[in-house]
């Protein structure tokens, strides 16, 4: 086993950093043809996430296999590899596999504990799976860590260590005031329907939202999931918008939360701030919400406090009917690259979707709406921080996105209070440690020294399969010349000779290669396979097809062992 990874994380890199390198799903799959072909790598997998981008691959030489992994990191990211490279972190061997455990244990997320991270390995590793870049190594690793991550979660307290990574934004927006309290009777709008999104309204629900609307690029998807949520028999209202209609509801809720797959912004200051500022001041005359594009300059801007570098850039964006990004770098939503993905495989019928925050029909609808939605290429933007105002919070906003759907610059705005990404990474910086961690990384230790002996007594199985039939082939031969001997022989009396060499051939056999098999499973333990070839003079080729033969079998390829 020569397994290594490169990657960078939350742990590792700045949020605008991790921005600009995420991947889009064309990407992914590029990288993943592009390392296959780089001489160093034999197979690969590639874990990106809004909180990582990880690319493992069973490389033959270390040193040629960091600098080819690395720039090909750099190459589709689109970040300049002597920009990424102060970021990026390399794990080899046993530190890359309980690298992966401990990232499948919830141990390295963003808010400690959180499972959400196993469906994300499995979407890996069933990508791998279906493009052929997963090997024996690879399907292994894998599929170990879904299981280590279950048996985490199973046999120990993990889960209560940390939380969601919506439930620890909701509780960082309530401010201190338990979130069911603070959430009830609110209204809500919910931006996307993929996994993450689909989680974030089961969330909402739970804690005691009184009103849902769903907003998504792709309409049938929004009204799947306001379908589901309505459904699930808890009394919620739901209904889907139009992505067009976003900023007129934002005048009627009290919380958002974004999680979307778009290239720019979702909500710019501008939107949030012509919402707060709507019915602010009174008005004899009858009052409309506000436009989403070719609105011109509002007297609300002066009063939200902005500076006049802002102000103007706002202005002019608003006059130009444009969008501003904190950046100041103007940004357009776009269309997923392949248009629908196939049928939503959620029914109605159910009625318990929502009794928890891993409600089967939400993510099995996340699953669904995911496919398909790639990211494009994205730009940097200014980190931005959480700030609590001493005016009452008007809107509540939760961006869970990557890149971020929401300007940085809104929390500037009286009234606004804005969690996202970055702020959670402060956030759960400073969160208690549960004892149960403690236990789970005992579990990641015991798993990685099980994969270890696995992989290298796996290592020496061809060799000892090549000396057996060696062995047997040896046996025939003897056998045939004692026929052309003893050709007076009846069926039974050769029938135990050869039963007998057999035998004999079998109990010479039997303590070496047990012993050999239990001393490759040691650390250092490879050479053994070395040492046997050598001394049996056993035929390179032999072994060789052993492998291949064993690689090739279809156990190793099943997508259902993933589950």
């Amino acid at each position: 086993m020569s397994l290594l990874v490169v990657g960078l994380s939350h742990r590792s890199a700045p949020v605008s950093v991790l921005e600009r390198a995420s991947l889009s799903a064309d990407a992914k799959i590029k990288l993943l043809h592009d390392t296959l072909a780089a001489e160093p790598a034999t197979e690969a997998a590639v874990l990106a996430t809004c909180n990582r981008i990880e690319l493992y691959a069973d490389v033959d030489k270390f040193h040629a296999g960091v600098a080819e992994l690395s720039t090909l990191l750099a190459q589709h990211s689109g970040v300049a590899l002597e920009e990424l490279t102060p970021y990026l972190y390399v794990h080899y061997e046993d530190r890359a596999v309980h690298h992966l455990f401990s990232v499948a244990c919830g141990l390295d997320s963003m808010v400690v504990g959180e499972g959400q991270i196993l469906g994300q390995i499995k979407d890996a590793l069933a990508l791998g799976q279906e493009l052929h870049s997963a090997g024996r190594l690879i399907n292994d690793l894998f599929q170990q860590a879904l299981r280590v991550g279950k048996r985490a979660h199973s046999e120990t307290g993990i889960d209560r260590a940390g939380q969601s990574l919506v439930t620890f934004g909701l509780e960082q927006l309530a401010v201190g005031t338990p979130v069911a309290e603070w959430a009830r009777g609110k209204r809500a709008l919910v931006i996307g329907a993929g996994s993450m999104s689909s989680l974030a309204a089961a969330t909402l629900v739970r804690v005691g939202v009184a009103e849902i609307a769903v907003a998504n690029r792709t309409a049938e998807r929004a009204e799947r999931l306001a379908e589901i949520l309505v459904a699930s028999g808890t009394g919620v209202t739901a209904l889907a918008i139009p992505m067009a209609e976003v900023a007129d509801e934002l005048t009627r809720v009290d919380v958002v939360v974004s999680c979307t797959g778009a290239t720019g912004l979702v909500l710019t200051a501008d939107d949030v701030l012509a919402a707060v500022s709507w019915g602010a001041a009174p008005d004899p005359a009858p009052q409309s919400p506000p436009a989403t594009a070719g609105r011109g300059p509002r007297t609300g801007l002066e009063l939200a406090g902005l500076d006049t570098g802002v102000l103007a850039r706002l202005v002019a964006a608003a006059e130009a009917g444009g969008r501003i990004a904190d950046a100041g770098a103007a940004r357009t939503i776009s269309a997923p690259a392949d248009a629908e993905a196939d049928g939503c495989p959620v029914g109605l019928d159910g009625r318990s979707a929502l009794t928890g925050v891993d409600a089967n029909s939400l993510e099995l609808h996340g699953t669904w709406a995911d496919q398909g939605e790639a990211a494009a290429q994205r730009q940097p933007r200014r980190s931005a921080r959480t700030q609590a105002h001493a005016t009452d919070v008007r809107l509540a906003l939760l961006d869970l996105a990557m890149p971020r759907d929401i300007d940085a610059a809104v929390h500037r705005i009286p009234g606004v209070r804005l969690v996202d990404i970055e702020s959670l990474a402060e956030a759960s910086a400073d969160a208690p440690m549960a004892a149960d961690v403690d236990a789970v990384r005992g579990i990641v230790a015991q798993e990685v020294a099980a994969f270890g002996a696995a992989q290298r007594a796996a290592h020496i199985t061809p060799t000892v399969v090549a000396l057996r039939a060696m062995a047997a082939e040896v046996v025939a031969m003897e056998v045939a010349r004692l026929d052309g001997r003893l050709p007076d022989l009846d069926e039974r009396q050769r029938a135990e000779v050869t039963q007998t060499v057999r035998r004999v051939v079998d109990k010479l056999l039997h303590a070496p290669t047990v012993r050999v098999k239990q001393l490759a499973s040691e650390p250092g333990g490879a050479g053994y396979a070395d040492a046997l070839r050598e001394l049996f003079d056993l035929d390179p080729q032999t072994v060789a097809s052993v492998s291949r033969a064993d690689a090739a079998d279809p156990k190793n390829d099943d997508p259902g062992r993933a589950s």
